[in-house]
């Protein structure tokens, strides 16, 4: 389970890198919408990392970075990741939560990992989509193209 997560956690860092170099090298193209998604994409794994750690939350589901931030919030966020993965002794542990309406849950941690990577996959679809209609070229960032 820990190799798996690690290769997940490994195409999410790629992923997300590669983002992150496209949005540098075409700041004056980038749209407010593609800075608000992954601002989001950032902020959710950051949450989620906060869970399963059981500490404090820095920043909101929603809260706007700027591209200038999103490297270092990026790294540390995988950082941590991978220290969950290194550490984690049972991926069936249930780990409980709020989430950002107050609502109490609890989740394993297997399903919570695969949730960040889930979700992050979901919204960088939706940013590929928002860079067409703005005539931005996407990634191509498949699984499997990444594992080519």
């Amino acid at each position: 389970m820990k190799n798996l997560f690690n290769e997940l956690f490994d195409y999410n860092f790629y992923c997300n890198k590669k983002l992150i170099e496209q949005f540098e090298s075409t700041l004056d193209k980038v749209q407010g919408k593609n800075i608000s998604l992954f601002s989001h994409i950032l902020n959710a794994h950051h949450i989620w990392n906060a869970r399963l750690t059981a500490s404090t939350e820095k920043f909101q589901v929603f809260q706007l970075h700027s591209i200038k931030e999103f490297a270092d919030i990026h790294y540390d966020n995988q950082r941590t990741s991978f220290e969950i993965i290194t550490n984690i002794n049972d991926f069936e542990k249930r780990i409980d939560y709020e989430n950002s309406e107050g609502r109490q849950f609890a989740n394993t941690a297997k399903d919570i990992l695969f949730h960040m990577i889930n979700h992050a996959t979901y919204h960088r679809g939706q940013i590929a989509t928002e860079s067409r209609n703005n005539n931005i070229e996407p990634l191509a960032l498949d699984y499997i193209i990444y594992k080519r």
